[in-house]
């Protein structure tokens, strides 16, 4: 049962400005305000080695497989990403444990003053929900004495409120569009946003990116004297094996081979997994114990939900938080490549903001058979636009009011050799897992 004052904590948090569930369009970012109350906390942000990882798809499910690394190696680690699904409690997690309520509440309840000293000033403007929830993560990172804290970008990265500290290692995974009315409508720009994470002397490793990207990523990197190491030249990998619950594959990095195994299904996480593998073989290189024995036990145990998620079997039940039209791509092929199954009934709802066409123009080439929903969320797309895209290419969906209601018709539409995607939002995914937990 959810406390009072996690409940009164969450509220409070939640009167400022969140660009979760509301338009960024007007959103002034600027990192001097979160200095200021860093600077006010005694700068807890800058008492562990940092990992910092920023890019469009990948970087959540990249920073964990980081952290559980880390864990396995026998370090304290922090772990910092957004959004979360159920909880506001699992964006901040020591050792894969997330902050209890009565931990969020009193990180929430220590911060109030030091956010309305910032604020009263308005030097810079007032502090965003993000802005404050990273400052608990680093409090809490803090206070429980962690040796590393792996940070996913919440947005962009240039002037991300986790842009403050200073890495060991910076992660820059997939780029493709999204968010282009804040970081820009070119892959250049939004790159160049991303690449905002990397500082002078330290290395970076980037996943295989779009040349567009890619050249932007390698002039940063000269301008800052910033190694690049580039995951699909120097780090390899390849697919050893693939089931519903898993895949074997091995990872050939800079300096060994490994044979490892991921319960995160997809082959993109395979690219993510070298990413990370990458990343540990840097921190490696500064001293830090890292084995091979120990990268296999932590990406074995990383947990990641709402990503290619199996909830139930005959009839499949998946859920994935696709959000752009490249992450629906890949979650087509990888529904045909994982997964045996008659029929395919999608269960589609969006975020307003989103390329709703790319998004509806990649589920028109994986099914025609669509169940359109919207969540909770004040951002979510209205069902008629998602009806007025699908229309565009034939289909004529079924419309539902919420989530529970579409995923209810679809479980009773499906035979048991057929499968049920639920995508296109994190929003959405949660939802669902709200509504049948995972067992």
């Amino acid at each position: 049962m959810t406390s009072g004052r996690y409940r009164a904590a969450v509220d409070y948090i939640l009167t400022f400005a969140d660009y979760e569930r509301i338009s960024r369009s007007a959103v002034v970012f600027d990192l001097a305000r979160v200095e200021d109350l860093l600077q006010r906390l005694r700068q807890p942000h800058l008492q562990a080695q940092s990992v910092h990882v920023a890019g469009t798809k990948g970087k959540g499910s990249t920073a964990a497989m980081i952290a559980s690394m880390l864990t396995a190696s026998g370090y304290r680690t922090g772990l910092y990403t957004s959004p979360h699904l159920l909880s506001f409690t699992e964006r901040i997690q020591v050792d894969r444990r997330p902050v209890s309520e009565e931990e969020f509440a009193s990180l929430a309840e220590r911060l109030q003053p030091e956010v309305e000293a910032v604020n009263r000033l308005g030097i810079h403007g007032e502090l965003t929900t993000f802005e404050i929830l990273t400052a608990m993560a680093f409090a809490h990172f803090a206070d429980a004495r962690v040796d590393f804290q792996v940070l996913e970008t919440g947005l962009g990265g240039r002037l991300d409120a986790t842009n403050v500290i200073r890495p060991s290692v910076c992660a820059l995974t997939s780029i493709s569009y999204d968010h282009g009315e804040v970081l820009g409508n070119t892959l250049a720009r939004i790159a160049r946003e991303k690449a905002g994470i990397i500082k002078p002397g330290v290395t970076v490793v980037s996943a295989p990116q779009p040349p567009e990207a890619s050249s932007v990523i390698e002039e940063v990197c000269l301008e800052k004297a910033a190694p690049l190491l580039r995951v699909g030249e120097q780090i390899t990998w390849e697919k050893a094996d693939v089931s519903d619950s898993g895949q074997h594959f091995r990872v050939k990095g800079i300096d060994a081979a490994y044979d490892l195994d991921l319960p995160l299904l997809g082959e993109h996480q395979l690219e993510n997994a070298a990413v990370a593998v990458a990343c540990m073989e840097v921190l490696a290189g500064l001293g830090v114990n890292v084995s091979p024995s120990a990268m296999r036990t932590g990406l074995l145990e990383v947990n990641w939900p709402g990503r290619l998620q199996v909830l139930r079997r005959r009839p499949f039940l998946v859920v994935d938080g696709a959000h752009n039209d490249d992450s629906v791509r890949k979650l087509g092929q990888a529904l045909k490549q994982y997964f045996h199954f008659n029929r395919l009934i999608l269960v589609v709802g969006t975020s307003q903001e989103k390329d709703i066409a790319g998004i509806v123009r990649e589920l028109s080439a994986i099914s025609r058979l669509v169940i359109v929903t919207r969540s909770a969320n004040p951002r979510s797309a209205t069902v008629s636009r998602l009806c007025d895209e699908f229309h565009l290419y034939g289909i004529d969906p079924i419309v539902t009011g919420n989530v529970p209601e579409a995923v209810d018709l679809a479980l009773g539409m499906a035979a048991e050799v057929d499968l049920i995607c639920v995508t296109g939002s994190l929003f959405v995914v949660a939802e669902v897992l709200e509504y049948l937990p995972p067992p």
